[in-house]
């Protein structure tokens, strides 16, 4: 994406991340020739390469692009999986008997390419975990299709390493065991992979026969998460009611992250004392952080409150949800924020809502107390 906003980086080994103290949130294909890789620190990074071209870019661009692609893949075909904010999964059965599932997959890989700009890779094959590999080995902008009955003849002679999801701790246990290619867990019994890795150890071992899921999730965009208040008696006082609303999209963005998604619209709801409901919604660039989804709260609840009105009930809506992007959390350098966010869930979660809360939150409620004090 950068490249295009800058044709002179074209070749280079190019990093998308924030100054010395922050961490890599995208780079080239030239800068993973020295072992560069998504959140390694920039300092480190620099270190491996210090020719790098250091760049910024903004979730706000990549939330951009990744609406555009989702629109021209919907409108090509039927059935499809937005699986992050830069992966789908398409459903092509059938396509032969027109098409030809080849010539289709290419033809879209080609308009795409030629609307946005944007390099795609694309891999086709009998299960998603395969068509996933593929496309990893097809990259950079590139295509690669598997035959099926030659799953086994792609996948067997490939490292350990490029199985989505095996990271450094399981890679250093499987090869500890002797297991270095997929042909290796291939061949070694169902009842020793479990010994070793557990239940993963079965799916991997499941895997590497060539076998996996075709069902796609394709009721991704339908989903959302909401959550909603009544109060004991209507209220109209501001610090109350925005006090409320911070509180529900704290809540509402818990649960999002609980389901490891982020969300690219956010809704308002608000029904007054008449039972008279109006709401607002907006399309947002992909987050889960509650400052962010909190703020963009505010802003709607001041478009759409009707000063004056007494208000029975509040409710915050999370929709547009896709799986939480390791790119995506890192810009703007907001991973430790992420990560924060995911502890105070973690431990609200163990130990009952609200045992950890944000300071703002105790500091207003005390607010609300002495200024119901002074209207005793």
């Amino acid at each position: 994406m950068e490249i295009l906003n800058n044709p002179s980086l074209k070749g280079k080994p190019v990093l998308v991340g924030g100054g010395d103290r922050g961490v890599v949130a995208a780079c080239s294909y030239e800068a993973r020739k020295f072992g560069i890789h998504s959140a390694m620190p920039m300092k480190q990074a620099l270190q491996k390469c210090p020719s790098a071209i250091v760049t910024n870019a903004s979730r706000g661009q990549y939330s951009h692009y990744s609406r555009w692609v989702t629109n021209l893949i919907a409108e090509k075909v039927p059935l499809f999986e937005k699986a992050s904010v830069d992966e789908f999964y398409v459903d092509l059965t059938g396509m032969d008997r027109f098409f030809g599932v080849n010539n289709f997959a290419q033809e879209l890989r080609a308009h795409i390419t030629h609307t946005t700009g944007l390099p795609i890779s694309c891999g086709i094959a009998t299960a998603r975990f395969i068509a996933k590999m593929a496309t990893n080995e097809a990259k950079p902008n590139g295509f690669l299709a598997i035959p099926p009955g030659k799953e086994t003849a792609f996948l067997w002679p490939l490292s350990i390493d490029k199985i989505n999801g095996v990271g450094e701790h399981t890679s250093q246990l499987l090869k500890s065991k002797g297991l270095y290619r997929i042909e290796d867990i291939a061949r070694t019994p169902i009842e020793m992979m479990s010994a070793i890795a557990g239940k993963w150890g079965e799916s991997l071992w499941e895997k590497a026969q060539g076998k996996g899921s075709t069902t796609l999730h394709t009721d991704w965009e339908q989903k959302s998460i909401s959550h909603e208040k009544t109060f004991e008696e209507d209220r109209q006082d501001i610090p109350f009611l925005t006090q409320q609303l911070l509180e529900l999209v704290e809540e509402t963005a818990a649960d999002v992250r609980s389901e490891e998604k982020m969300s690219g619209c956010i809704t308002v709801k608000i029904k007054y004392h008449d039972f008279e409901v109006s709401s607002k919604q907006e399309t947002i660039d992909y987050t889960v952080l509650d400052d962010v989804l909190q703020a963009k709260a505010k802003a709607l609840f001041t478009e759409l409150y009707q000063t004056g009105r007494k208000v029975r009930l509040l409710g915050v809506r999370c929709s547009q949800l896709v799986p939480i992007s390791l790119q995506m959390s890192l810009f703007d350098q907001q991973v430790e924020k992420l990560q924060l966010y995911q502890a105070m869930d973690a431990l609200n979660d163990r130990f009952g809502k609200n045992t950890l809360t944000k300071a703002a939150h105790i500091r207003n409620n005390r607010d609300d107390k002495t200024e119901d004090a002074a209207h005793n």
